[in-house]
């Protein structure tokens, strides 16, 4: 089992952003010390889930600050990209952390940031597929050409190559069974979200796709199998049950309220049942369902190990600092987490 950390970045009414800043670059620096695999970090836009819109730029500060943690964008929106600007910011990132960076792409989950962008939803699939082979053409060739309806490259020079060879490895987040089996067959690092019984489904259709297809297309050995599968878990611990939960319901439903704004914003119902993800905003509904942990060491481990064995994951990404945690807080978390969480789940 390897450990994850992911993060939003969602900005927080409390202190200013260049605060919140400093406090996640030490977080990333605690987790690498702490022997964490890997950060991730969401692109999202025009909402205040998000701050770093722009994930290259706030990954290359994660770069040069830790040393063994590997990083990268889950995901990297596609649509919104012209694929040969962003495999020069791919090759740049590898290079800057001595080939550390992990490429998770997607298509976008929201409507509305798509249509700020001036991209329909109900095409985005069809162009992040393209976009996708536009890049692993542009990553994989010293000279790449590339024609389709919406990308014509020919005979376009690339000094600029990733150190991973031919590219670094690419991962893929779903929440359906479709986006799930596509990137089974892609041969893709995998990860969902959700209750444990649709999160098992998804991975069930993913491990069937990728067992068809013949495995990982970069196996990391790493993971069993070869391939990373895994799940994300908002987690917080602390020495009693009563104090995690005192620190994470109002930092969780601060969470959820920032989820949900874009689509209050928009007036619409349109993004929960799209999305097929819990959009509740208490946090009893949130640890009812399974996707939020709160509470002593024994029982984050307790239920670490139930969510582990009935999904069968190899990769759990914890989400340690979210909403109006402090960073006092989020860092006792992260210590209780290291000392006597890991140790007991490193072996399920």
């Amino acid at each position: 089992m390897q450990i994850g950390l992911f993060d939003h970045l969602e900005r927080s009414p409390d202190r200013p952003l260049s605060t919140q800043f400093d406090e996640r670059l030490e977080f990333a620096v605690a987790a690498d010390d702490a022997g964490f695999y890997g950060l991730h970090v969401a692109e999202h836009h025009c909402s205040p889930l998000n701050t770093i819109p722009v994930p290259g730029v706030w990954l290359a500060a994660v770069a040069r600050a830790t040393k063994r943690l590997r990083f990268g964008p889950l995901v990297y929106l596609l649509p919104l990209y012209s694929p040969l600007r962003l495999a020069e910011e791919i090759c740049m990132l590898d290079h800057l952390s001595r080939g550390r960076f992990e490429c998770g792409v997607g298509r976008g989950v929201s409507p509305f940031e798509l249509a700020y962008h001036k991209i329909k939803h109900e095409d985005s699939r069809d162009i992040f597929k393209d976009a996708y082979e536009c890049l692993k053409a542009a990553l994989g060739n010293e000279t790449f050409s590339y024609e389709s309806e919406r990308y014509q490259y020919k005979n376009v020079p690339m000094p600029l190559r990733p150190l991973q060879q031919p590219w670094p490895a690419f991962w893929y987040g779903s929440s359906n069974e479709e986006g799930s089996i596509w990137a089974g067959e892609q041969g893709m690092h995998f990860t969902t979200n959700g209750p444990p019984e649709r999160a098992k489904t998804n991975i069930d259709a993913y491990r069937a796709a990728l067992a068809k297809r013949g495995g990982a297309a970069q196996p990391k050995a790493d993971f069993a199998g070869g391939a990373a599968i895994g799940m994300m878990r908002h987690i917080v611990v602390a020495d009693t049950d009563a104090e995690a939960v005192r620190i994470a319901k109002p930092a969780l439903e601060h969470h959820a309220g920032s989820l949900n704004w874009i689509r209050k914003l928009n007036g619409s119902s349109e993004f929960t049942n799209r999305t097929n993800v819990h959009r509740g905003e208490s946090f009893e509904s949130w640890r009812d369902m399974g996707m939020v942990i709160a509470g002593s060491p024994e029982t984050v481990v307790r239920e670490i190990t139930k969510q582990v064995g009935f999904t069968g994951v190899n990769y759990l990404i914890t989400y340690l600092f979210f909403g109006t945690m402090s960073a006092a807080d989020a860092h006792r978390s992260l210590q209780l987490f290291r000392t006597q969480v890991m140790p007991k789940i490193k072996d399920l």
